[in-house]
């Protein structure tokens, strides 16, 4: 039996990511031995350079030339490092796993958020975060920070922030203790990237045999928040996504989606969101883009890519 190539980038967190997926795939039953393939990717070798400079799909690229190139069978990725619109001949097969989608303050001495001093440091290279920050303390400095999670945070602990923030779900994946989060920010007050938390396989369309296997993860409920997520994010085409902001739920009962997103400038000082429900994850994600978009959202998502373009 030829084994299954998977392939992961070689950050110690997507290789934790990479190994829990192993395992709920032996624990359905999967008989295929299933082997690791490191993949270097633009966005590892180039962390000197903030993220939005970089542009977008940094950390899919070369995962998805193998795929083509079929050096790999299927690509784990964190959802929201995928681009809405993916290459010809690829697909997201399955949405095996979603953590906790907050995220987290780190704050020398536990210092709580409000009670940070003016003109605080705060470490992160996410427009969305900066700009929520701002939104609550305009008298924050922003400041990038790049690498690994334990990295920013020894980072942070040498004094070169007086806080940072970070995805929960990194750090419950990691297994870093808990202990060092200061304060979990909700998921209304602070909201997340879409796709934050949720973890995506990604394989080519005409691998159905494989489809079947890994998809032995499905959870139709989370399939359906996730592609009302990523329906309203193709609405945008072209433009930066890091100010787009939200999350979708789906009952597993009823089937009712609810979804919440939000738009923000640079700055935190124009902020928009809106609450839409539904059956349908294309119809509420229309509603959704709908709205945003009759409350001047579109005009700040073109705002914040002209300053992004002429930074």
């Amino acid at each position: 039996m030829d084994p299954f190539i998977v392939g992961t980038r070689n950050s110690r967190l997507a290789l934790q990511q990479c190994h829990r997926i192993i395992t709920q795939l032996q624990a359905a039953g999967v008989k295929h031995p299933i082997e690791i393939k490191e993949i270097v990717t633009k966005g590892d070798q180039q962390r000197d350079i903030a993220l939005p400079k970089l542009g977008s799909g940094i950390f899919l690229q070369e995962l998805e030339n193998q795929l083509q190139q079929r050096t790999i069978d299927f690509a784990i990725h964190s959802l929201k490092d995928v681009q809405p619109n993916l290459p010809d001949g690829l697909e997201l097969t399955v949405f095996p796993e979603q953590e906790d989608r907050r995220d987290a303050y780190l704050a020398n001495n536990h210092i709580p958020f409000r009670e940070l001093p003016q003109g605080a440091v705060i470490g992160t290279c996410s427009i969305r975060r900066a700009a929520q920050l701002l939104r609550w303390r305009s008298d924050l400095h922003i400041k990038p920070i790049r690498g690994p999670i334990d990295d920013r945070i020894r980072q942070m602990q040498a004094g070169d922030y007086d806080a940072i923030i970070l995805a929960v779900a990194g750090i419950k994946r990691l297994g870093i203790g808990e202990d060092v989060i200061t304060e979990y920010f909700s998921l209304d007050d602070y909201v997340p990237a879409l796709g934050q938390g949720t973890l995506a396989i990604e394989s080519r369309v005409e691998d159905t045999s494989l489809h079947a296997v890994l998809r032995q993860l499905n959870n139709p409920a989370r399939e359906r928040a996730v592609q009302t997520e990523r329906a309203f994010m193709r609405h945008f085409g072209r433009f930066d996504l890091d100010v787009i902001c939200g999350y979708a739920t789906s009952d597993d009962t009823t089937g009712e989606i609810i979804f919440y997103a939000a738009i923000t400038s640079q700055d935190g000082a124009q902020f928009i969101d809106h609450t839409a429900t539904g059956y349908d994850s294309g119809g509420v994600a229309e509603d959704m883009y709908e709205t945003l978009t009759a409350k001047g959202g579109l005009e700040i998502v073109k705002a914040v890519k002209k300053e992004l373009t002429e930074a």
